[in-house]
């Protein structure tokens, strides 16, 4: 299996977000694992909040149809009983598997005047074809207690946007993720000229594959690493 991480930027227009997104779905190859940036399609529109909501409804519905034999991820903005959340969405041969909302909602974005919290209780391992996946979305990565639930995971993936000032703590807490679970972390980041980019897959034994210059970066997922990780380094999760 690939994983791929998209370091792209986004625009205004929601309706080109999605087509350049989905040239890009389209542009994998089967049997990949495809990770986009937080709210990719809309970003933070805190003034279309409204309209962002309702176009992500048409796009859940248009992503969904292109992960015929793919495992694609992505938030967008979503509504629910006159609220909104960050949500993000697990799609995989046609069908949802999988929705979590934002739970660590990030003051210094003002995230918190604009979003609910998601419930603790939907970040969890799925396990797809043997492989188990698992979330934390963009400031979530911060807060090792939620470490601690996603222990045991194949492969984290963290979609954010994380400001350009504090690029080296995106690259340092990715690393440091994958070396601590034992894991593949895929870390998506946004390309937008204020934001730090360092999206990047790092491996188990602490590999990073980045290149900031390039909107899709991928390596093949070996399981094998985690395993010989587990074995020879036996911190508990070759029990998990």
């Amino acid at each position: 299996m690939k994983l791929i991480t998209l370091q792209i930027k986004t625009s205004l227009d929601f309706q080109t977000n999605l087509n350049e997104l989905k040239e890009l779905i389209n542009s994998c190859e089967e049997n990949s694992l495809i990770l986009a940036p937080e709210l990719a399609l809309s970003g933070f529109s805190y003034d279309r909040m409204d309209e962002a909501s309702i176009f992500s409804i048409k796009a859940i519905e248009e992503i969904k149809e292109l992960s015929q034999n793919k495992i694609i991820s992505l938030t967008f903005i979503t509504k629910k009983n006159e609220k909104y959340f960050n949500t993000l969405y697990l799609f995989h041969n046609k069908k949802i598997i999988h929705t979590q909302s934002k739970i660590k909602l990030f003051p210094l974005g003002n995230e918190l005047e604009h979003f609910n919290e998601g419930d603790l209780k939907d970040l969890k391992i799925l396990e797809i074809d043997g492989i188990k996946i698992a979330a934390l979305i963009c400031f979530e990565l911060r807060f090792p207690e939620l470490w601690e639930k996603i222990k045991g995971a194949d492969i984290i993936l963290n979609p954010a946007m994380w400001g350009l000032k504090r690029k080296e703590h995106y690259e340092s807490i990715s690393k440091a993720l994958a070396l601590v679970n034992q894991c593949f972390v895929v870390a998506c980041n946004s390309a937008d000229d204020n934001m730090a980019k360092g999206s990047a897959i790092i491996s188990p034994f602490g590999n990073v594959i980045k290149d900031d210059s390039k909107n899709k970066i991928e390596t093949v997922f070996d399981k094998d690493e985690i395993n010989k990780v587990r074995k020879y380094i036996d911190i508990g999760l070759n029990k998990k």
